[in-house]
């Protein structure tokens, strides 16, 4: 896998800046940057300077110096404006960002968590009503997918590294989970309404992604397993491998050549180590292959980090231009707080995603969707596909008949073929027999069955030898002809049933599909599966509102005025003070967070309970896809059918015609030979010595030995010959 082509990554267009009545040639070189580090320099240091700026002049929103600043919404392309200095470093921030996953998606692959770190930091501290594309749900989004960018920039260093394959399956198993992080927040009906068109090629990027990383982390499990002589779990690990990797050609339809080879390689790879290891397994090893299910499921590693803005590190921002125009201690002062407010935030949010990632996994485990836990309105309607197949026959109301119809042409004209060449068969059986007879009664070593009498008292023909060949050929033809006739036969057997169902009354298709049977308890067991699921995202909703509560809190709590008139030896009482107002939300958050173990609980009995109900439907659900996948499958055969039946009449009708001539040329020729054998009779019997004359017997004559044993009546035979009489 080190010389796997590289998969594309998506990078974010720099946003447009418009009116700020700001120092023109400073405005210039902060929104016009060159792509590339050194831009990003620029964008940090501008930044910063306007975070000291801020901190001493009023110019934030409804404050006396605030100036209208214009910016250009990325996805809509039309221009926001705010007045609000706050808006112009919310949008260098993302600009930041932005710059970051543009170098990050070159060849270079240099990482993205500096992208990461700008999103993070303009989510946590400013707010999200600027534009949309700054909002909170398009912000996660962006830093999953840089997260997830700079994770796989990792796992391709690492696989050139030749590190531990365990240590590789992690950080793979750990891309896939950034990334579906992130196909959740596209999945969002709100941020798919935001981002609009690119929602979609966004979309089934990462979906494939997601399979093929999933590949790459059981490949590695695979890999390790064989160190660890593990056979029977190499075979799993790369047979799982092989399956996501062929979910993920599926949906990478339309994307770029670069991944269309990067999925080839990467079937080569694993498609060659998953037939070896069958391979071994089975001649050699004989190991029992487990359930993939069986096996400890592979825990992400994460090991890149979204590094922090610091937009007061001199090291970045260089010097402070304004540091003379207002003392820094309200700044100070005012920073500290923040960094109070960040850190009950990251405290609230490290509880908020630890319960998080055990609800994800605990409901990937279960696989219940509230959607489809029953399905039970699937069987209330004929599918789409069922209903256009038979709107289709509707229309062609003879389609049966004339299957039928042609089927039957076909047997008639297979059973005359048959006819003939058995008829020509029997002639030259009978022929045969005749010149054996004739070969007996004259005293001849009779030739072996099926070879031509002597040439010398033979009454075969040449005719006869040539018709015995086509015969021959006929019956060969006729018999490989026979076996696609009845194959034939079988297949219309097979579908004939089904059209006649497709073509009648829709009540009957209806009828004709399985459906569920379920007793009121089973009824009373998916209710309350139902109930218990819309209690867990009746939970996730009121976690997610309470978190976004307190972020807009956080970000509205400004308590500069308050820290001017405030002793500095008075400022962590008053931290403490100000920060009593997030108490009641965290009593909430905490009562939200309690709550999931007990419905996780409930949710686990009920699961237990619905067990046997899941059997029962899925095996209604197979058998219905079955039934219905069997009876478009007639539909889509009958037009095969009718052209096989057509070439089937056209075959065997040249045959018929073949076999008549044939059999012509077999009757004549047999009567050729039997007039040939009666010559050939009266020829050698007039050989034969007169009798000496004896006193005629008044008993009946003695037919001769010969005859005898031919059958044959001394009257048949021409006169001279019938008035001899045997030697005593």
């Amino acid at each position: 896998m080190e010389a796997v082509p590289r998969m594309p990554m998506i990078w974010l267009d720099l946003k447009e800046a418009g009116e700020f009545a700001f120092n023109a040639a400073v405005k210039k070189s902060a929104v016009n940057v060159p792509r590339d580090f050194e831009g990003c320099s620029t964008l940090r240091k501008y930044f910063g300077q306007l975070h000291y700026l801020q901190s001493r002049i009023p110019m934030g929103a409804e404050q006396e110096a605030a100036v209208p600043i214009t910016w250009t919404e990325i996805f809509s392309g039309k221009t926001v404006t705010h007045e609000d200095i706050k808006y112009e470093q919310a949008c260098i921030l993302y600009n930041l960002g932005a710059l970051h996953s543009m170098l990050g998606a070159i060849d270079k692959r240099v990482s993205e968590e500096c992208a990461a770190g700008a999103f993070t930091y303009l989510r946590d501290h400013f707010p999200h009503s600027y534009s949309v594309d700054m909002s909170h749900q398009i912000l996660n989004l962006n830093i999953n997918l840089m997260l997830g960018q700079a994770q796989e920039c990792l796992l391709e260093k690492s696989m050139l590294d030749n590190r531990k394959s365990f240590l590789v399956a992690r950080i793979s198993a750990q891309v896939v989970d950034y990334y579906k992080e992130a196909c959740r927040a596209l999945e969002n009906s709100e941020t798919a309404s935001l981002l609009g068109k690119i929602q979609k090629d966004w979309k089934k990027l990462v979906q494939m992604k997601i399979y093929y990383f999933a590949a790459v982390a059981h490949l590695h499990m695979g890999k390790q397993a064989e160190e660890q002589q593990k056979f029977g779990e190499r075979v799993i690990y790369f047979q799982s491998a092989l399956d996501k990797l062929n979910e993920a050609i599926k949906l990478a339809k339309g994307q770029p050549e670069t991944v269309q080879e990067a999925l080839r390689f990467t079937m080569d790879v694993i498609g060659g180590k998953y037939n070896s290891a069958k391979k071994d397994n089975d001649f050699i090893y004989h190991e029992a292959v487990p359930a993939l299910d069986t096996l400890q499921s592979v825990k992400g590693a994460p090991l890149v980090k979204a590094l922090p803005v610091n937009p007061t590190d001199p090291a970045v921002t260089g010097p402070d231009i304004f540091a003379k125009l207002v003392p820094m201690a309200a700044h100070e002062a005012s920073s500290l707080y923040s960094e109070e407010k960040a850190k009950l935030l990251r405290d609230v949010m490290a509880k908020i995603e630890a319960k998080n990632e055990v609800l994800d996994q605990f409901m990937d485990s279960m696989q219940l969707d509230p959607e489809t836990v029953d399905n039970l309105e699937m069987y209330d309607h004929i599918p789409p596909i069922l209903m256009e197949k038979c709107a289709a026959l509707s229309v062609r109301p003879d389609t049966v008949k004339n299957l039928v119809q042609s089927m039957q042409v076909l047997s008639g004209v297979f059973t005359d073929v048959e006819a003939s060449l058995k008829e020509i068969r029997d002639l030259l059986e009978e022929d045969e027999a005749e010149e054996r007879k004739l070969q007996e009664l004259l005293g001849k070593v009779p030739p072996p069955q099926g070879s031509p009498p002597s040439s010398s008292v033979s009454s075969s023909s040449p005719g006869l030898v040539e018709v015995s060949k086509e015969c021959s050929k006929y019956m060969e033809v006729h018999e490989k002809a026979s076996f696609t006739n009845t194959e034939l036969h079988k297949a219309m057997n097979l579908h004939i049933g089904n059209l006649r169902l497709l073509s009648g009354p829709l009540e009957q298709v209806r009828a004709a599909l399985p459906s569920p049977t379920l007793t009121e308890d089973d009824k009373q067991v998916l209710q309350n599966l139902k109930r218990i699921l819309a209690k867990v995202q009746e939970m996730r909703d009121q976690r997610t509102s309470l978190e976004q509560q307190l972020r807009e809190m956080i970000q509205k709590d400004d308590i500069t005025t308050s820290l001017v008139t405030t002793d500095r030896s008075e400022m962590k009482k008053l931290f403490e003070e100000q920060l009593k107002k997030y108490d009641q939300i965290k009593v909430y958050l905490e009562q939200n967070l309690a709550a999931q173990e007990n419905i996780l609980k409930a949710l686990t009995d009920a699961n237990v309970k619905y067990a046997a109900v899941r059997k029962a439907l899925a095996e209604v659900e197979h058998k219905w896809n079955t039934t219905v996948q069997t009876l478009v499958a007639s539909y889509e055969a009958y037009e095969d059918l009718m052209k096989k039946s057509q070439e089937g009449k056209d075959f065997y009708t040249d045959l018929e015609g073949k076999a008549a001539k044939l059999l012509e040329k077999a009757r004549a020729a047999c009567q050729a030979a039997e007039a040939n054998r009666q010559q050939i009779l009266e020829r050698e019997m007039k050989k034969q010595p007169p009798p000496r004359p004896t006193a005629p017997k008044p008993t009946l004559q003695k037919k001769p030995p010969e005859l005898e044993a031919t059958g044959l009546d001394t009257g048949d035979l021409p006169p001279p010959l019938g008035s001899l009489e045997l030697p005593e």
